[in-house]
């Protein structure tokens, strides 16, 4: 049970990333002013690396290894879980997006809008739903 709980420690820490990263993006996208733009470079760097990867990192650490010493065992030929991978992997791509995102911000060359951001905003929500109702539910 240890390893659950620190599993999903980590896990609330990456999601509280990925849910404020993107809202960061629509005000930055909205700023217009010099200081502003560099307030929120940092923001955005040291919620990137010094909260939502590390967050991602030791989830993935203590999800393996829940994997390796009994779940992949039990639940192995289950659906459910292989969806529920499925959507970490696809979660980790926008993981990427963010740093993509990140790095416009950093060099000057964002060209979207804050709309857009509002918008991938929304996008950890169905992750953490499908993720949540995968492993509690467990419907197939």
């Amino acid at each position: 049970m240890w390893l659950k709980a620190l599993h999903l420690i980590f896990m609330v820490t990456w999601f509280a990333g990925l849910f404020y990263l993107p809202r960061l993006y629509v005000y930055h996208a909205m700023s217009e002013d010099e200081i502003s733009n560099e307030r929120f470079k940092v923001m955005e760097r040291k919620l990137f690396f010094g909260i939502m990867t590390p967050g991602m990192i030791v989830t993935f650490i203590f999800g393996i290894w829940m994997l390796a010493d009994y779940a992949w065992a039990i639940y192995g030929h289950a659906g459910w879980l292989h969806v529920k991978m499925t959507l970490l992997a696809l979660m980790v791509v926008y993981h990427y997006f963010c740093y993509v995102w990140l790095l416009d911000f950093k060099y000057d060359r964002n060209q979207r809008s804050h709309v857009f951001y509002r918008w991938m905003n929304e996008v950890p929500v169905l992750f953490l739903v499908g993720i949540i109702i995968l492993a509690v539910v467990k419907p197939f």
